[in-house]
């Protein structure tokens, strides 16, 4: 088994504002095309045209209807990939130490060589983040895309991971969790940045902005706006964290 390395100062990760993602899927969709051809196996599909399509996707979008007890219901988007844990379970139950979490900067990732696909990894990921690539037969996860953020031959408008450059409302912010005066440190601090699953006790670097609570009797009155209402955020983060283990 693989031990996790000392407390990493440096943290980076993902910063996700709940209250302006639209579910438009072109943070899956960016993901899916640099990493099909970038940092290690290929992303494979299986019957892409077929009646059972399949594949592996880093990123993806869940959906849910929410019902509170007064008011329209409403529909949330929710993005979901690896959360590069402090405490990563994935790390310490690979058997070959394949998962590993670099002390430079806190992202977990996998070293395909010596990845022999079986699976622990994935069951004692809490989040459901990890995906055995059918046609490598090796672990799939989000990078960070560290083939991107470090590398000087692109330009540096461009060294950002795949989703968070593509992302056509501003919903994904990058950077180092732990620096205060980064931008996505400021982000955490101003709209109370949470965990997804707190209870887990794994303290992810990817953090969740919760939608802004606003009053209905003040938004403009339709069947479409006053969907706009939204719970208070630790009732909606509650629903949510029940929603996703349900997922599995």
């Amino acid at each position: 088994m693989t031990t996790l390395p000392a407390r990493t100062e440096k943290k980076l990760g993902l910063v996700i504002d709940l209250d302006i993602c639209v579910g438009c899927h072109a943070c899956a969709v960016s993901c899916k095309e640099w990493n099909t051809g970038g940092y290690g196996a290929a992303l494979s599909d299986q019957e892409p045209y077929g009646a059972d399509p399949s594949g592996t996707w880093l990123n993806r979008i869940h959906s849910f209807e929410l019902r509170p007890l007064d008011g329209p219901a409403q529909i949330v988007h929710f993005p979901k990939s690896c959360l590069h844990c402090e405490d990563a379970p994935c790390v310490t139950v690979c058997p070959t130490g394949a998962s590993y979490k670099r002390v430079e900067d806190g992202i977990v990732l996998v070293n395909e060589d010596r990845c022999m696909g079986c699976g622990l990894c994935a069951w004692a990921c809490p989040y459901g983040a990890r995906e055995l690539d059918m046609a490598s037969g090796v672990m799939k996860k989000c990078t960070l895309c560290i083939d991107r953020i470090y590398n000087e031959n692109i330009p540096e408008i461009d060294r950002l991971p795949a989703c968070v450059r593509a992302c056509p409302t501003g919903a994904r912010a990058f950077g180092d969790i732990s620096d205060p005066e980064s931008h996505a440190g400021r982000l955490v601090a101003e709209r109370g940045g949470v965990d997804l699953m707190p209870e887990q006790g794994t303290k992810p670097q990817n953090k969740y902005l919760p939608p802004r609570e606003r009053d209905a009797a003040a938004l403009p009155q339709g069947p479409n706006l006053a969907a706009l209402a939204e719970p208070e955020a630790s009732g909606f983060l509650g629903w949510l964290d029940r929603a996703l283990e349900r997922l599995g």
